[in-house]
């Protein structure tokens, strides 16, 4: 990637072939990434599996919720802000290190609120895991790496180093899996192996700090911290709560209204479906917050070239998507039966309505991307809660009505509303 003082001068005069290029190229280095954290999620649940013990599963799954409640602020949030404002700004400028500086306070503000809530209740955080001070504090430690290595992240994706990207998301995986596997074939416990897990991948937060100080992304601070950019970053915080107000937790209450209604293994095949797309969706998330995002803010002060960006990229997903979920469908029973079990191949009827409403998930979040870019945060978190408001009203009614199949068939629907709103709004971005 050339300097982003030539990336930021040039963008205007891409042609859609060039976009097009710079676009597929990057995606498929993102891919690698994907890959490696794929791979590692699959090794480590089996090694949790073999050697772990009776439970390990479970208490890895509780592990990470447990990870994403004291990260989600910082990840969805601050880096999110992080990357908007140091995109199109030289990092040996003023307002770079004022950007910068605020990441770093907001970061230590939002691990001081986790360690004082862990403090104030460790109980139903800790209660689980059975066990004493020392492996809390070393889990504290292990926290504050990963947000410290998710932030040179930021930084390097905000200045477009995808291959330093690539490089720290796969050492994340390896040194983190490693470590859990070393700690489970030596028979630590499963205890042990997930504060192994965190510690491990917490290391890559050193290389994670040479490689933006070698690319001269690091400047000295001088100490003084600009409250204005503190207060603009916060808003991003706001973003961040939203989706966890109107995202997982309309997901929890949702999956605990089936099991009241439905017998477990009918509810078992809704879940084998959601698994299946999470597991798309999860490749298309990763692309579009390293690729996709950063370039958008990147490009926030050329609108005609934004909109050039914005169209190429849209009219590509929606085809390329729409082929790969088709194909999908076509596999659906195959892979319902490779992935899961025999007897998942009864939810075929169900995966249909989820493609459809994924596929219109896909392009609606594109458009979102563009709120976020630009700090729009009242509206986004508008969306959000309208859009949570909607579903819940659709599966009150399409359940009762329709059954377990109300589920997709709501998910269709309300990313279809969406869709047609965001079209409708942002439509100077995607029109010729």
């Amino acid at each position: 990637m050339p300097p982003l003082s030539n990336v930021t001068s040039t963008a205007s005069s891409e042609t859609r072939g060039a976009v097009l290029k710079r676009f597929v190229q990057n995606s498929f280095g993102t891919g690698v990434a994907v890959g490696a954290r794929t791979a590692g999620a699959l090794v480590l649940n089996k090694l949790m599996a073999l050697y772990g013990g009776p439970g390990a599963l479970t208490l890895l799954a509780h592990f990470q919720n447990l990870l994403a409640l004291f990260t989600a602020l910082p990840s969805d949030g601050v880096q999110v802000g992080v990357i908007k404002y140091l995109a199109p700004l030289p990092p040996t400028g003023r307002r770079y290190r004022a950007w910068l500086g605020a990441g770093i306070v907001l970061n230590a503000g939002a691990l001081l609120l986790g360690i004082g809530v862990l403090l104030l209740a460790p109980a139903p955080l800790l209660g689980a895991f059975h066990v004493g001070w020392e492996w809390v504090a070393l889990f504290v430690v292990g926290v504050a790496l990963l947000m410290v290595q998710a932030y040179w992240v930021a930084v390097l994706l905000a200045a477009g180093k995808l291959r330093a990207y690539i490089g720290l998301t796969v050492a994340v995986a390896v040194l983190g899996a490693g470590a859990a596997a070393g700690a489970l074939v030596s028979g630590q416990g499963a205890q042990r192996a997930l504060l192994a897990y965190l510690l491990g991948q917490g290391l890559v937060a050193a290389p994670g700090f040479w490689l933006a100080h070698q690319q001269g992304l690091l400047p000295r601070l001088r100490g003084r911290v600009s409250w204005v950019a503190v207060r603009q970053l916060g808003q991003f915080l706001v973003m961040a709560v939203s989706v966890l107000l109107f995202s997982y937790a309309v997901s929890f209450a949702l999956r605990s209204a089936l099991i009241q209604r439905f017998p477990l293994a009918k509810v078992d095949l809704w879940q084998a479906v959601t698994k299946l797309s999470d597991n798309y969706t999860m490749v298309f998330s990763a692309l579009m917050s390293s690729v996709y995002y950063p370039r958008l803010a990147a490009l926030m002060g050329q609108p005609l070239a934004l909109r050039s960006y914005v169209r190429t990229v849209l009219l590509l997903v929606a085809v390329a998507s729409a082929a790969g979920l088709g194909l999908l469908f076509l596999l659906r029973d195959w892979l319902l039966m490779v992935l899961f079990d025999t007897h998942f191949v009864a939810a075929r009827y169900l995966v249909g309505p989820q493609l459809v409403g994924d596929w219109a998930k896909f392009l609606t979040w594109m458009l979102l991307f563009l709120l976020m870019a630009q700090a729009r945060v009242g509206r986004y978190v508008a969306v959000q809660a309208g859009s949570a408001a909607l579903y819940a009203g659709l599966l009150a009614v399409l359940i009762p009505r329709y059954g377990l199949v109300g589920v997709p068939l709501a998910h269709a629907v309300r990313f279809g509303v969406l869709l047609v709103g965001c079209g409708a709004y942002f439509r100077r971005y995607w029109r010729a």
